[in-house]
């Protein structure tokens, strides 16, 4: 069976066990999964830049939880009037709901403190962890999947995923099959994903001079911000789940638009030193 076929027919399930109390959700699955590789990627890299593997791993646990804290803070304050009422629900992540650009705002904390810290290069530290974070998504947005969340319209396209009446929103309660919106983001996660470590391999190849090494850090790290904005302002258009609306705009393609005009900037800016680099 494809997996065109299986996507179709399948009605998939959030728990993978159900002992009584003890209940372990698929997207608990994957968010895990999703760190674990994530973590081998940054340590892989940690080793071609000769750098101390011992302080990544470190790191990483400070890294990971400001990473989930701010992934669920701004989920909550983008639905806070549905928390407001459920106030208990907050805590219950593995239901479901970590935003990315939160993860994005914790995550870049943890890594401002840690690289003064241990005196790492900050563009290094995060261009490292850039390419580990899009593998990440593409892994973790499969709980979605699960959870039967984020899908998009309704569609009859071959691939098309079947979603539950109870999961279904009310406006396109009558559809039965829904745009995939977490395979499109999982595919467009791993082809950024192996882009960036193109990235880092022609740094690590072809710049030896530590100018234009930070330059190259940065340029990584603007490359996943830009081309996951892009993704995300794409997707925007197919996803029907809730945010807040701002001049006829979802918030997430907002915050896209403004991550897009800044690194557009950027690059004009910055246009001398980045001919520089395509030189090597």
């Amino acid at each position: 069976m494809s997996i065109i076929n299986f996507l179709h027919t399948y009605n998939p399930n959030p728990i993978l066990i159900n002992f009584g109390p003890l209940k372990v959700h698929w997207y608990g699955i994957f968010i895990i999964t999703g760190i674990l590789a994530g973590i081998v990627i940054i340590l892989k890299l940690a080793e071609k830049y000769q750098l101390d593997k011992n302080k990544i791993i470190d790191s990483s646990f400070y890294l990971i939880i400001s990473g989930i804290l701010g992934a669920r803070l701004y989920h909550v304050g983008l639905e806070l009037p549905y928390y407001i009422v459920h106030p208990l629900n907050i805590v219950k992540i593995w239901e479901g709901g970590l935003a990315i650009h939160g993860a994005i705002i914790g995550g870049l904390l943890a890594i401002f403190y840690f690289s003064k810290k241990e005196k790492i290069n900050f563009w290094l530290f995060t261009s490292m962890i850039v390419p580990a974070l899009a593998l990440a998504q593409a892994i973790g947005r499969w709980g979605n999947y699960f959870n039967q969340e984020l899908f998009g319209r309704p569609t009859n396209l071959p691939w098309g995923i079947p979603i539950e009446p109870a999961n279904r929103i009310l406006e396109h309660y009558n559809g039965q099959f829904f745009h995939p919106t977490f395979l499109y983001e999982s595919f467009g996660n791993l082809l950024i994903f192996f882009i960036l470590l193109l990235g880092h391999f022609f740094v690590i190849k072809k710049i030896k001079q530590e100018n234009l090494r930070v330059i190259s850090y940065k340029l990584i790290v603007f490359s996943y911000l830009f081309l996951y904005s892009w993704l995300r302002l794409t997707l925007e258009f197919v996803r029907i789940d809730y945010t807040p609306l701002f001049l006829g705009l979802r918030w997430p393609q907002i915050i896209s638009l403004l991550i897009i005009g800044y690194i557009t900037h950027y690059l004009f800016k910055n246009k001398q030193n980045i001919k520089a680099l395509a030189k090597k």
